[in-house]
């Protein structure tokens, strides 16, 4: 019989809707079961494309054994964090806190009350590995809620004020200045930390981290440091060609598991994604080079084809697993490749590391020895002259080859796909494709962006403000701060791509509504839920960059545009607030903090502002030379300025024309590319 997630929308609790255990989803009726009945809850939080959420379900949860004993002693709740990060983040702070480390799945128990007194992640059926099994977990944790209630509500106690410390820590107090040596300080930290042989920072496991990426292009683009602008380029290329990027299909998996970026963990998420592909578009702006163009393109291409829902909107995650084997649809064999290609499967195993032995290995399914992860490390020159090939030649032959694996691999059992549609995620997509049409000057992603902004409008945004989660035609949970921030963004993205004043006047509609429901005006900074949220514990902030920007970077970033483009000094002064409420924290740890050193590259930067009037189609030349140009701190206006007090006077008489101004003063207005990639080449830099 199924349970009560069975009423629910997220793919992931309904994955759990047949389970035998009494799963109640978040919410009163789950809390005053367990005051009524007297028992603690146990809290599983977890994902869809999560295996190791995957693995513990399969063990614990379908086991009617295990489940009589969690009905038995617990009231259970399953949340899929990604609907709500709020609780998430919560009750993550707990197991740090009590284990020094995180992750999914996520295990919490606590009082009916909310308080956790016991947390920790994934549990094995049987004691192994340094773990106790969760039979031996929950046994223990009955006994003490029986015969010592007294301990363990103490215990609950004593979490409940760290986690409420945690939530007020950080405070303005006024001494905070921002000079250069801050990004200079980050800067070097980042150098100490980079791996020069295969990019990233760090030890395996490595994650992309583009926020950090993103700071060291834009301190580049300021300061014209070569080092972080090695280190990130270093980093693109390696990971562009490893297998944590899908050499058949597209678009990056989560992490790599080695430090080569070789061998990824496979589930593809939408964040991921659409944060790389604007990472390696500024790298493209400033090199040229052709590999960031195609790994951006491919990598669009991707989420258009694979994660795209009708109604405009983009799907959260691909699993890992498929057929309930990690990787299975990624991977091949030697003897899979010589079938597909004939005699060309020589050639393209060479040059894509699939080898006799396999390069995968998956320690839970020996069976499946000899499969690989394709990569692309190759070195066309040295290869095309060993077999007497031009280079065109060889590239034509292993890309023929990738297109016939890509089709036969599209026949395979497909991963699943969590198809909810996440507000903040979505933000990050319009985000991408706008500026991607803006700096390919492609037309086809700005449509794909138009549609994706009117599905945000239309389906999250509801009675005057944005929902968190949209599916089967229905949006539900409050915004959180991170809808509001990444949503804002992409709507200044999109204004900067068409020039329509009311997709900025959307975003600063949504500021609006951060300042005042949002910030904390005591102590600085923004909560990561509104202020009438009343199903939480502590109401957290938002600092630290997780594989996402954090709702305070997010915020400040949107506030640092919004206050260039209408003017309000109110609103440059959040932005410098945030970070000075962070900046004991990011200087303790920088690689947490991206999307925050990002906003000191934008205090820090010269103020500049570019507008380029007339018709579109004659100041397309204007428009295409200001894109190929990275000035992250740039004001971009084209087109329609009207409204904008900071545009006034410069609706041109006809022609199309380019004004640029940097630090209150206007250089003469130009109307050739040419001279507009002049003035931007030699604008002052900090």
């Amino acid at each position: 019989m199924a349970n009560r997630l069975t009423h629910e929308s997220s793919p992931y609790l309904l994955q759990h809707k047949d389970n035998p255990v009494e799963w109640y989803p978040w919410g009163d009726e789950a809390f005053a079961k367990a005051r009524a009945e007297d028992k603690p809850i146990l809290l599983s939080v977890g994902y869809s494309s999560c295996h190791w959420c995957h693995v513990m379900a399969h063990e614990s949860f379908e086991d009617t054994a295990t489940a009589a004993l969690m009905n038995d002693w617990f009231v259970n709740i399953k949340v899929d964090r990604e609907e709500r990060p709020d609780v998430d983040g919560i009750y993550m702070l707990a197991v740090q806190a009590l284990t020094g480390r995180g992750g999914w799945p996520m295990t919490v128990f606590m009082t009916a009350d909310r308080q956790p007194f016991y947390a920790g992640t994934y549990f094995p059926p049987k004691d192994g590995h340094g773990l106790p099994s969760f039979t031996r977990v929950m046994e223990s944790l009955h006994r003490g809620w029986v015969e010592e209630r007294p301990k363990i509500l103490a215990s609950a106690e004593g979490i409940t004020e760290h986690l409420q410390a945690a939530a007020r820590r950080g405070r303005v107090d006024g001494s905070f200045e921002l000079t250069p040596d801050t990004a200079e300080q980050a800067v070097a930290h980042f150098a100490s930390q980079f791996d020069g042989d295969w990019g990233g920072f760090g030890q395996a496991p490595k994650f992309p981290s583009p926020g950090n990426l993103e700071f060291l292009l834009a301190h580049h683009a300021r300061t014209g440091d070569k080092d972080g602008l090695g280190m990130v380029t270093a980093t693109l290329r390696a990971m562009a060609t490893g297998g944590m990027y899908d050499q058949l299909g597209g678009g990056f998996s989560r992490y790599s598991v080695d430090g080569r970026w070789l061998i990824p963990h496979f589930e593809k998420m939408l964040y991921d994604n659409a944060q790389l592909v604007r990472v390696y578009l500024h790298a493209w702006q400033l090199t040229h080079e052709p590999l960031f163009e195609r790994i951006a393109r491919e990598t669009l291409a991707y989420l258009e084809r694979e994660m795209l829902d009708a109604e405009g909107g983009f799907y959260s995650a691909q699993d890992a697993d498929s057929e309930g084997i990690e990787g299975k649809f990624f991977v091949w064999t030697q003897a899979e490749v010589r079938e597909v290609l004939g005699d060309d499967w020589p050639l393209f195993c060479a040059c894509h590391d699939i080898g006799e032995q396999g390069n995968f290995h998956d320690p839970h399914h020996p069976d499946l020895a000899g499969r690989s992860v394709v990569s692309r490390r190759y070195d066309p020159v040295p290869t095309a002259e060993a077999l007497d090939l031009t280079v065109e030649e060889l590239e034509a032959r292993l890309e023929a080859g990738r297109r016939k694996l890509f089709e036969v691999r599209s026949k395979r059992i497909w991963p699943g796909l969590d198809d909810k549609v996440l507000t903040s995620w979505n933000g990050l997509a319009l985000a991408a494709f706008a500026e991607a049409s803006r700096v390919f000057g492609d037309v086809h992603y700005r449509e794909v962006a138009e549609r994706n902004a009117t599905f945000l409008r239309e389906k999250a945004w509801t009675g005057g403000r944005l929902l968190h989660t949209y599916k089967g035609g229905v949006a539900k949970i409050d915004g959180m701060v991170e809808d509001y921030a990444y949503v804002g963004v992409g709507f200044v993205e999109l204004y900067k791509l068409t020039g329509e004043l009311a997709h900025l006047e959307f975003a600063e509609g949504l500021l609006e509504i951060l300042v005042a429901d949002f910030h904390d005006p005591e102590h600085g900074g923004f909560f990561e839920t509104n202020s009438a949220a009343q199903d939480l514990l502590v109401r957290q902030k938002s600092l630290f960059d997780e594989a996402t920007p954090s709702g305070n970077g997010a915020t400040a970033q949107l506030a640092w545009w919004l206050a260039r483009c209408f003017e309000r000094d109110d609103w440059y002064a959040l932005a410098e607030e945030t970070v000075a409420l962070s900046n004991e924290f990011m200087r303790a740890a920088p690689n947490g903090f991206g999307s925050l050193w990002q906003v000191v590259e934008l205090l820090l930067a010269p103020r500049q502002e570019l507008v380029i009037t007339g018709e579109a189609a004659e100041r397309a030349a204007l428009d295409r030379e200001a894109a190929r140009h990275f000035l992250p701190w740039l004001v971009l206006a084209s087109g329609n300025t009207q409204g904008l007090a900071l545009f006034e006077g410069r609706l041109g008489s006809g022609r199309a024309q380019a004004y640029f101004c940097e630090n209150m003063v206007c250089q003469l207005p130009v109307s050739e590319s040419a001279a507009l990639g002049e003035q931007l080449r030699t604008a002052t830099r900090s």
